[in-house]
């Protein structure tokens, strides 16, 4: 059985991020990998100063007691259609928003932590 990589792709771009990142779990468990991109741990050649990080994933971690307050903030962040949104805010922990600038990063956890969410970026 060969694999027919351009259905593969083509499927793919008509996922949504919410099945995309099931997906990628199931594929994590299936094979006990891990997506996560490798980390390079960075310093200074004969000192402590390591350099800051410049792009930040916000992960909701629970959408508290305003679960819909939560899913319509989460929507307007992600330009995802309602269901997906409440999708990501149903599988809590989940990110949001990956490989944002530190600023637009705070921006988004002060409108969800505003509404009752907790936040943790990373």
């Amino acid at each position: 059985m060969a694999l027919d990589t351009e259905k593969i792709i083509a499927d793919l771009k008509e996922a949504s991020i919410l099945e995309l990142n099931d997906l990628v779990k199931a594929i994590e468990e299936e094979f006990g990998v891990s997506a996560a991109a490798p980390v390079a741990v960075a310093g200074a050649a004969g000192g402590d100063a390591a350099a800051e990080k410049s792009e930040f994933d916000v992960e909701l971690t629970d959408a508290g007691s305003a679960k819909v307050k939560v899913i319509k903030v989460v929507k307007d962040i992600t330009g995802l259609g309602l269901k997906d949104a409440k999708g990501l805010v149903d599988g809590a922990p989940s990110v949001i928003k990956e490989g944002v600038a530190k600023e637009e990063a705070e921006e988004i956890q002060a409108k969800l932590e505003e509404v009752g969410a907790k936040i943790t970026l990373k």
